[in-house]
């Protein structure tokens, strides 16, 4: 049976204020009036049913996104006690549904994208599972419309033909986000496509290659799969999970597995992680502003505002972005809102953490 799993444990502190501790940014209303999460599993219906989507995060949001989509089993909500990055996240998952089905198919996909054809995006995982039947590994990737250095890149090699209309090649190399100069030499090649995190593979393949390439991380696995169904499973993977190591599935797997192909598409895929990213899905007015909530203005122009249940007012403004959540708000140049990662750091490191 073909399986998706949702990972859902990013902090999104690049959208503070609104993103925090107790809402993280997949919860959140940020594109009309659904959730990211929500959003997420709207667009699995109907190629998956409620009781094969699973969902990673931690323990402290999985009552808060259980509740914005009641019909997913709770039992499908894996809970990790701390995140230790994709790889560990997404082989707890394959041990779960390694459990109910040892032949499945999963589909790897995220809580913090925004997909405009979710009708192409379905087609595409069909065709993605065909392809990890055959024993590929399958990464989705992205077309890239510019040289952006703010993602990693895929290298595609031989081409493998067509996959229910869709073409797929080798994974020729992953590449770390670039320089601006790879990165226009990459987008004039035609060969490359960004790096979607969005992966799709038979459960026995992926679990074999962390064998063989995370062996650590695999014996840890097989320990949590060895107390499924004890009176102390709960305990067994905190414990456990003390002992794990942070890595990404990129670094951890991908880079170095064998039979990986990636299938490249065109879906209308934004990866909403910051202010700047998210201003992309959000309409503009004639003088390029975007109003979330109440708002008066005069004479401003390319400003985002975020606001809530308050009234923000604008005079005289341009090129910056305000976020009202209520109990913090946020002012700072457009041009520098890369940098709200490094407000959170400062809060952090003043010990204000009930502003996280």
């Amino acid at each position: 049976m073909y399986y998706a799993v949702i990972i859902a444990g990013g902090s999104g502190t690049r959208l503070w204020p609104l993103s925090r501790r107790s809402r993280s940014k997949q919860s959140l209303k940020l594109v009309g009036e659904r959730s990211m999460f929500q959003h997420a599993v709207d667009r699995l219906t109907p190629l998956f049913q409620p009781e094969q989507i699973f969902v990673v995060t931690r323990e402290d949001q999985s009552g808060l996104l259980a509740s914005q989509v009641p019909e997913l089993p709770m039992s499908n909500f894996i809970n990790e006690p701390v995140g230790r990055g994709t790889a560990p996240a997404i082989g707890l998952a394959a041990i779960h549904i390694r459990q109910r089905d040892p032949q499945a198919i999963m589909a790897v996909l995220t809580a913090d994208h925004y997909i405009r054809d979710t009708e192409k995006f379905r087609q595409v995982l069909e065709a993605a599972k065909s392809a990890a039947a055959e024993g590929h590994l399958v990464t989705l990737g992205i077309k890239p419309v510019c040289a952006s250095t703010g993602f990693g890149y895929i290298k595609q090699g031989q081409s493998l033909g067509m996959m229910r209309d869709f073409p797929v090649f080798r994974v020729e190399r992953f590449t770390e986000k670039p320089t601006l100069e790879v990165a226009q030499h990459m987008l004039a090649s035609g060969d490359f496509s960004w790096n979607s995190g969005m992966f799709v593979w038979r459960v026995d393949r992926i679990l074999a290659e962390f064998q063989n390439q995370m062996p650590d991380l695999y014996a840890q696995l097989m320990e949590v799969e060895a107390g499924f169904g004890s009176l102390d499973a709960k305990g067994l993977l905190v414990k456990v999970w003390k002992r794990v190591d942070e890595q990404t599935i990129d670094y951890g797997v991908m880079e170095h597995a064998r039979e990986v192909v990636v299938i490249p598409v065109d879906i209308g895929w934004t990866d909403v992680g910051s202010w700047a990213s998210l201003a992309e899905l959000l309409p503009t007015d004639q003088d390029g502003n975007i109003f979330v909530g109440p708002y008066k203005e005069i004479d401003t122009h390319n400003t985002l505002v975020f606001g809530g249940t308050r009234l923000v007012a604008t005079i005289g403004v341009q090129n910056i972005v305000i976020v009202d959540s209520e109990d913090a708000v946020l002012v700072c140049a457009k041009n520098r809102e890369q940098e709200v990662r490094q407000m959170v750091e400062l809060l952090k490191a003043n010990g204000e953490n009930h502003w996280l």
